[in-house]
């Protein structure tokens, strides 16, 4: 069984947010198969289904981003799913607004999701679609920057960027993760 885990913040007030682009990649996903993250265990909604042959578990966290790894993993533990069978999804700022990038594992870059996921599931070492969101071009700091929504010139590549990481995660389940990074790293 395979899954992807869409970070991001529960709540109306979060929904447009710069932190909640791994919620919005799920729900592409949703979109896609036809789905509904109308499931919850363990603090996490989510769905599960098959996508061609695949079992795959669909994940949004609802413990807000900072406590993310405090429901993934008993919820992972559940349905007996290995770490190297997960895909998270995230903001990233140092990434420019709309870029993605796939990696097997990392650090936390100082991304306090991560961080919990990293304490939580005990490695690092689990693969990752990074979505750009950028840094703030003036003073306003980071932790109300992440909650801020899309400037009106930034959601067109935003949503590119949504789109790809679907795309990619459908390359890993029809294919693996390494042929998702060659096809959708971008310099």
């Amino acid at each position: 069984m395979k899954c992807i885990i869409g970070l991001g913040n529960p709540g109306k007030k979060y929904d447009k947010t710069r932190h909640n682009v791994g919620f919005f990649v799920v729900d592409e996903l949703m979109d896609r198969f036809n789905l509904d993250c109308n499931k919850t265990k363990f603090n996490c909604a989510y769905a599960l289904d098959f996508v061609g042959s695949e079992k795959v578990l669909f994940v949004k966290p609802q413990t807000f981003m900072n406590l993310s790894g405090e429901g993934v993993r008993p919820l992972l533990d559940f349905y007996k799913i290995d770490v190297e069978d997960i895909v998270v999804v995230y903001d990233d700022l140092d990434l420019p607004t709309g870029k993605i990038r796939l990696r097997e594992k990392g650090g936390h870059g100082g991304h306090n999701g991560i961080r919990s996921l990293i304490d939580h599931l005990g490695t690092k070492n689990f693969k990752r679609i990074r979505i750009g969101i950028g840094r703030p071009t003036n003073h306003t700091p980071i932790v109300n920057y992440v909650l801020q929504p899309f400037a009106k010139e930034e959601e067109e590549d935003v949503q590119l960027a949504v789109t790809l990481s679907a795309d990619a995660f459908e390359t890993f389940l029809q294919s693996s993760f390494n042929d998702a990074m060659n096809q959708f790293n971008q310099s």
